[in-house]
């Protein structure tokens, strides 16, 4: 509270003096203040969180969002408009059941669909459950013989994703779950039961590795039934399990991103853009990921507007859509803007919750450090700040640097992101209020003073340069993750190769 406190109280004092614009040196030291004090970002963060709540693309709520998010923005009185993008497939869970039985023992858990799971006939799927371990290769092949997996459900056990495995433990879960869904579509297995990796029945659901081709029956089973089941089975017991899953909608959609502007004086016709995504997934309601910075984004330029300054450069807000789903509101933004994207000089994403700032990812594009640790010496007393060159797979960054744009996306200390990501327990009460008004300045300088910049020293890349980059960090890996690795290799989606 010591080390908070000032910062957020001396600056509130100064900007409601009357001569307080004449005190500092620039425009940037201007907007750092005034993004340190009291705004309506958390407010704004209560309504969309509270008052529209989850956010899953394709829903009422969403399309709610996306109008509120469109009022904010020209409430500001900040230029900003709708665009469409296709979304390939419907996908809204309306009704899940699960019951695990034999002629003893009956028992109801609470499970949910991970996304682009079929719905089951109306009796729902059952089938025989075999305990495998924790899913890995070793696992399946000594299951397996004589096609044992076979039309049966796997129950996979997961290690506790809490606040110490962070980050980390979240990115190892995507991981196995490449080799697990890979091996149990091989092994035509019914379906795969996730024991939930968060304690206390705490349910979750992110996008299978597959993605909206996941041919799969892949569920969630909250993680105090799953080990119950577990020890069951552990002891010899045969159990069965019967899901009823109701799916609405299977059809492509159109979806929209919100993209605002404020033009700028200089360079127009060159862009500087910041990102966050609006949707969220529905067990929750988004606040970590990515309500707070949804409301960052808009109050950036809220302020920029409120303060009368002019950056050089167009700086373009951009709150993107269907992200949760296979980031398809970020490749749809750049599919439409195809023709500018050689004007596009930086595209900036944040999508870590209200941890702290400690940097950037500059994904593969070193040629950016040293102007980003330039710029970010105007918020050195909010730092320290270190730029990671490893590139990030699974936001909205992915089809700008896949397109040669130079692309960053804020690294953020865990915090509670990862405890709470895509879970039931992702609401308002979890963020870091402060933090988020930390954060915000950090944002509204790295953005501002990269579109005052007198000239740009970077392009951007060639089809052969973002190849040699996809080798180099060995990202077909990581594409795995999300689905896209398919998409590359067939030229469908990135810079043509």
């Amino acid at each position: 509270m010591i080390k908070i406190i000032p910062l957020l109280l001396i600056p509130t004092l100064i900007v409601n003096c009357a001569y307080a614009t004449s005190i500092f040196n620039s425009d940037v030291e201007n907007l750092i203040v005034t993004m340190k004090a009291p705004t309506p970002i958390i407010s704004d963060l209560k309504e969309l969180t509270d008052e529209i709540g989850g956010r899953l693309t394709g829903t009422q709520a969403n399309k709610k969002a996306v109008n509120w998010a469109l009022k904010k923005f020209h409430a500001a009185g900040v230029s900003a408009k709708k665009e469409s993008f296709t979304m390939p497939r419907a996908w809204v869970e309306k009704s899940i059941s699960a019951k695990v039985f034999n002629n003893l023992i009956n028992f109801s858990p609470r499970i949910v669909a991970m996304p682009f799971t079929n719905k089951t006939h109306y009796q729902g799927l059952t089938a025989k459950i075999v305990n495998l371990k924790t899913g890995t290769e070793t696992d399946f092949e000594e299951k397996n013989t004589d096609n044992y997996l076979k039309d049966k459900w796997l129950l996979i056990e997961t290690e506790i994703l809490n606040d110490k495995s962070g980050i980390n433990g979240l990115f190892q879960e995507y991981l196995n779950a490449v080799v697990i869904e890979e091996n149990a579509l091989a092994a035509k297995a019914a379906g795969i039961i996730y024991m939930s990796s968060r304690p206390h029945n705490l349910l979750y659901r992110h996008l299978p590795s597959s993605g909206v081709d996941n041919k799969l029956a892949i569920v969630v089973m909250e993680r105090e039934s799953a080990k119950r089941a577990q020890r069951l089975l552990d002891s010899g017991t045969s159990l069965k399990l019967t899901a009823k899953i109701n799916i609405f909608g299977e059809k492509p959609y159109e979806a929209n991103n919100v993209v605002a502007e404020i033009e700028g004086d200089t360079y127009p016709e060159e862009i500087v853009l910041i990102g966050a995504h609006i949707d969220s997934f529905d067990l929750g309601t988004g606040a970590l990921d990515n309500g707070a910075n949804v409301s960052l984004v808009i109050d950036i330029a809220r302020q920029i507007k409120k303060l009368d300054i002019t950056p050089k450069r167009t700086i373009r807000f951009v709150l993107f859509n269907g992200e949760e789903q296979g980031m398809y509101g970020s490749w749809g933004y750049t599919q439409k803007h195809i023709d500018e994207l050689d004007n596009h000089v930086l595209a900036s994403t944040i999508d870590i919750g209200t941890g702290a700032i400690t940097g950037f990812f500059i994904n593969g594009r070193k040629e950016i450090k040293s102007t980003l640790d330039e710029v970010l010496l105007s918020v050195t007393a909010l730092g320290p700040f270190s730029q990671i060159i490893d590139p990030v797979v699974g936001t909205d960054n992915y089809d700008f640097m896949m397109q040669g744009v130079a692309n960053i996306v804020a690294n953020q200390a865990d915090a509670n992101y990862a405890s709470n990501y895509h879970a039931q327990s992702d609401t308002f009460e979890k963020v870091d209020q402060q933090q988020l008004k930390l954060n915000s300045a950090i944002m509204a300088a790295t953005i501002f003073g990269i579109a005052n910049l007198d000239e740009i020293p970077w392009q951007r890349q060639t089809s052969v340069e973002v190849v040699k980059m996809v080798d180099k960090f060995n990202l077909e890996e990581s594409m795995k993750t999300f689905g896209l690795q398919q998409s590359w290799q067939e030229n469908k989606r990135g810079i043509k190769h």
